[in-house]
């Protein structure tokens, strides 16, 4: 338990911090985008 909290930390304070610079926050929608592909509806 102890260990998936340090996990889950860590990933928020990555996330946090790539999220405040402006390239950073529109490369990880890109990759984002590409990764989920087209949607089929």
């Amino acid at each position: 338990m102890n260990r998936n909290k340090w996990a889950l930390t860590t990933l928020a304070f990555g996330a946090a911090y790539l999220l405040r610079n402006d390239k950073s926050r529109q490369k990880l929608k890109e990759q984002f985008r590409s990764f989920a592909g087209p949607t089929k509806r």
